[in-house]
């Protein structure tokens, strides 16, 4: 035996034919807001930030470039420790005179580190700030520098 259905009115919602931009923009804003609650924790509970930086490789040295903007020559440590190199530091917060509207740079601590696949001459290290961009020379070990073989 068969009983009657009810059927109930759909709501405007439900006669649209599904969207997929739209799910993708509702998820974008929802991925937006999370990472933004995230950004504004207090320093304790996320210990700093990780500045921005590119590793290049040429056959004799590794070239890394690190983002610091704002940060001043005595507030930055580099530390070169077989193949790994660590930059730490602090980008101090500014003093303000009026009102802070909007606040989204990123001050405090930071750290930097990085595993370079080959052996380095620690020696010849050298490091360079400027426009707030760090740039970290750090020429490979004679050992691992490719080297040309002539044929007789």
């Amino acid at each position: 035996m068969n009983l009657p259905i009810r059927r109930r009115e759909r709501t405007p919602s439900e006669t649209r034919a599904w969207d997929p931009a739209t799910e993708f923009d509702q998820l974008k804003r929802q991925i937006t807001s999370l990472f933004d609650s995230w950004r504004h924790l207090p320093d304790l509970v996320t210990e700093g930030f990780t500045p921005l930086a590119d590793v290049e490789e040429s056959p004799d040295a590794y070239v890394v470039e690190i983002e610091l903007a704002g940060v001043t020559r005595d507030d930055i440590d580099i530390d070169v420790s077989g193949r790994r190199l660590s930059v730490r530091g602090e980008r101090k917060e500014k003093e303000r005179v009026g009102f802070l509207r909007r606040k989204e740079r990123t001050v405090g601590r930071f750290s930097y580190e990085v595993t370079l696949p080959g052996e380095l001459d620690e020696d010849g290290v050298e490091a360079n700030l400027d426009h707030g961009v760090l740039t970290v020379r750090l020429p490979k070990s004679e050992r691992d520098r490719p080297r040309r073989i002539p044929i007789r």
